[in-house]
């Protein structure tokens, strides 16, 4: 069966056509990469390409609260080129005159009076506009340092591919990550509503926090670059922008592909901020595309607990678009290896299938809905099938997790590469479908 077609989702469902790359031809990563993330498939992709790969850094923090470049021990490991600007975005450690951070005003408050913590309005303004112009500086130089290293590759006409990798903006102070605990795994009385988490003081500022790292950076790399990607053209080059995206993900369910999404996330509302700054610039003639990956687990996504749950399934999917293909034998041959009996993965699809269909029942896992804040017993249901589905395993330290990721991060970074050469669109969704067809 073909997977649903969804108002407004625009599914790639043929793998894309590899591009001939040539010598010369730049990947260039705004935002830093780290392991077990989703950019390290595109960047595997492009050096099997041949393209040269230019990496940066978010920079560090010193023990003051300054931003700063890294130290030659801390980039002593990393590949070149490399250009150490600092291009951490996001305004909750930006100080003011006196040296106070937003932060500042969340310090003091006990977990049960979070709700007294109040940043007022006009020091987020002032923090939010003071950052913004030290990202624009730091991108700015970035770009100058970006056009010297590859001044000699613009001369013969080369192609400039940036990856946007920044997403995130979780308030770095202490009572936080609590809070967010409670969100994301709190059960009977320690549930704490999305909803109700969001729409408070330090909801608010996480919720413009979020539309600052995840979609205005975008927006600034496109804007700061004009002027070096029409010199790229006037060369007879070209450029083009990628950014990794999340809005739900068309997976099997049962016997057909259908869309689904985890919930509460509340990163969705900046996701769609960045999904329209892609359609602003591509409006204006410039190649860019958003794209909606599906989801895999990585360092970052560890609080997120349920989140992988729709990741197993990948291996239906595999098994109806590449039966044979080596990649599909192996993940069920791992299967029988840490799984703890030969029927565990059908009561993994039957008890995801259940799920998915009370998700789609209640509204959390249709597309209109989407982003979709959590419900008391939609999250209960989440984390206890996530709790069954590693209980599957014959050691939750060996999961098929890890492995079914790896498949994901790496055909994504085919089609992010190929695709994204000249996108046809400036916000597509990457399925398990094409994920299945893009396996090398």
């Amino acid at each position: 069966m073909t997977p649903q077609n969804l108002p407004e989702l625009i599914a790639l469902r043929k793998k894309p056509l590899p591009h001939a790359f040539k010598k010369g031809d730049v990947l260039v990563l705004f935002g830093e990469l780290f392991n077990r993330g989703y950019a390290n498939g595109l960047v595997e992709q492009a050096e099997k390409n041949g393209l040269t790969v230019v990496r940066a850094t978010v920079g560090r923090r010193d023990e003051n609260g300054n931003l700063r470049a890294l130290t030659e021990a801390e980039m002593e490991n990393i590949p070149k080129p490399f250009i150490n600007i600092p291009l951490e975005a996001g305004f909750d450690l930006e100080k003011d005159s006196d040296g106070k951070t937003p932060n500042d005003y969340m310090k003091g408050f006990k977990l049960s009076a979070w709700q007294e913590a109040v940043i007022p309005d006009a020091v987020i303004d002032a923090a939010r506009t003071s950052a913004r112009t030290r990202f624009k500086k730091n991108t700015l130089e970035f770009l100058a340092q970006l056009e010297t290293i590859i001044s000699q590759q613009i001369k013969t006409g080369c192609h400039v591919h940036f990856a946007h990798l920044m997403a995130g903006g979780v308030p770095r102070t202490k009572i936080v990550m609590p809070l967010m605990n409670r969100v994301f795994k709190g059960v009977e009385d320690r549930y704490l509503s999305s909803n109700e988490f969001m729409e408070s003081s330090i909801g608010n500022f996480m919720s413009q926090n979020f539309l600052e790292v995840t979609a205005e950076t975008f927006d600034t790399l496109i804007e700061c670059s004009s002027t070096l990607r029409e010199r790229i053209k006037l060369q007879g080059g070209s450029a083009s922008y990628v950014a990794y995206g999340y809005h739900g993900t068309e997976i099997v369910i049962g016997d057909e592909y259908r869309w689904q999404s985890y919930a509460p996330y509340i990163q969705g509302w900046a996701k769609v901020h960045l999904e329209n700054v892609s359609k602003k610039w591509f409006k204006q003639g410039v190649r860019t595309c958003v794209y909606n990956c599906p989801e895999i687990l990585t360092n970052s996504s560890s609080i997120f607990k349920g989140v992988e749950i729709p990741l197993y399934n990948l291996i239906r999917a595999l098994e109806k678009e590449i039966p044979d293909h080596p990649v599909t034998k192996n993940l069920r041959s791992q299967c029988d290896e840490v799984l703890k009996s030969p029927d565990a993965l059908n009561t993994m699809y039957k008890a995801i299938d259940e799920y998915m269909a009370y998700s789609e029942k209640i509204g959390t896992s249709q597309f209109k809905n989407w982003p979709q804040h959590s419900q008391k017993e939609q999250l209960e249901k989440t984390l206890a099938l996530s709790d069954l589905v590693i209980g599957l395993h014959k050691d939750e330290k060996v999961m098929l997790a890890p492995l079914l990721s790896e498949v994901i991060f790496n055909s994504s970074g085919y089609i992010m590469l190929h695709d994204g050469f000249n996108p046809k669109n400036p916000v597509a969704w990457i399925g398990h479908d094409i994920i299945g067809k893009c396996v090398e």
